[in-house]
């Protein structure tokens, strides 16, 4: 049986959410599953290791994308086309896209699971595909998503980073894909102080090449903690992990890195500044950190100046105890 699972959403932190969902359709019908992905999700970098995943298809749409094959009704029947000969027998679409639909009717597709269609307004990420996998498969499935890696990448960079276990190892994802969101440089430094005392530490900085990141970036490494600190700027996704996957707890803003750190099972304090709290605390390793003042969070809070590093050390303690 051939199976194709659609996840049309764009961030690797909207991949990672979907990945409990994905697992039980391939455990399910006890076959390995094809994904149909944005290029932006990033998955072929984390989801390599996955075993129930037997082939990553991309899905070239989108307004940034000035000559995607799959845009517009060239692009319609140019997805079915490519569908077609694949032979799949099953599809699961995680949305409510009418479009899809009709993509899988004229890839001949006969089994075809969908998201009630035009239902899309206020949809929950999470509880519109529990609920999904409930009514198709009949499974109860919690939202606990886990990224696989072997563990020879992760001796190995244990060795060339010289990650030593007398020592407190945590990730700090310093970077974030739009600016409400990145927690200013200050916030990181005072909680490097209040870690730094109690603890032999060394920080793993995970953030991208955005112009404000690196600043962010810069301004950490001019302090007294840069002979603690490793930039991971440099690296791809795919050579974070094994790092990642080496470190006793994860302090990132809502970023692909407390996605990334949550799923490898690191536990991680989210830092949500600017987007919905269910983002920050879907899998039982999150420990989702709000902005003082404020009882939940959404998107225009707009709360990076007020998340409080006193509250951020008390919580890692915890972890870290």
């Amino acid at each position: 049986m051939k199976i194709l699972v659609v996840q049309n959403k764009m961030g690797i932190g909207d991949m990672i959410i979907y990945l409990p969902f994905i697992d039980a359709i391939s455990k399910k019908f006890n076959t390995p599953v094809s994904i149909l992905v944005k290029q932006s999700s990033k998955t072929e970098q984390f989801l390599k290791d996955n075993k129930n995943i037997e082939k990553i298809i991309i899905l070239e749409q989108g307004s940034k994308l000035k000559e995607a094959k799959h845009k517009g009704f060239s692009g319609f029947i140019n997805l079915a086309k490519e569908l077609r000969e694949h032979n799949f027998d099953k599809i699961f679409i995680f949305n409510s896209s009418l479009r899809f639909y009709l993509v899988a009717k004229f890839a001949g597709i006969k089994n075809i699971h969908q998201y009630p269609l035009f239902t899309k307004k206020n949809q929950h990420i999470v509880n519109a595909a529990k609920k999904f996998i409930k009514q198709n498969l009949n499974l109860t499935i919690e939202s606990d998503p886990k990224i696989f890696i072997n563990d020879k990448s992760v001796q190995d960079i244990k060795s060339k980073f010289k990650i030593n276990n007398d020592q407190k190892n945590i990730i700090l994802g310093i970077g974030g894909s739009g600016p409400t969101k990145r927690v200013p440089a200050k916030t990181f430094i005072k909680l490097m102080h209040l870690i730094s005392n109690v603890y032999k530490c060394r920080f793993f900085l995970a953030t991208g090449k955005d112009k404000e990141e690196q600043e962010i970036l810069k301004e950490i490494l001019d302090t007294k903690f840069k002979d603690k600190c490793v930039p991971l700027d440099e690296l791809s996704i795919s050579e974070t992990l094994p790092i990642i996957k080496n470190c006793d707890a994860s302090i990132c803003n809502d970023s692909s890195f407390s996605h990334l750190s949550s799923g490898l099972g690191i536990k991680t304090i989210v830092l949500m500044a600017d987007t919905p709290l269910i983002y920050g605390n879907y899998s039982p390793r999150m420990y989702p950190i709000i902005p003082d003042g404020e009882n939940t969070v959404t998107h225009n809070t707009s709360g990076k100046d007020k998340i409080n590093p006193d509250k951020i050390f008390i919580q890692l303690k915890k972890i870290l105890n």
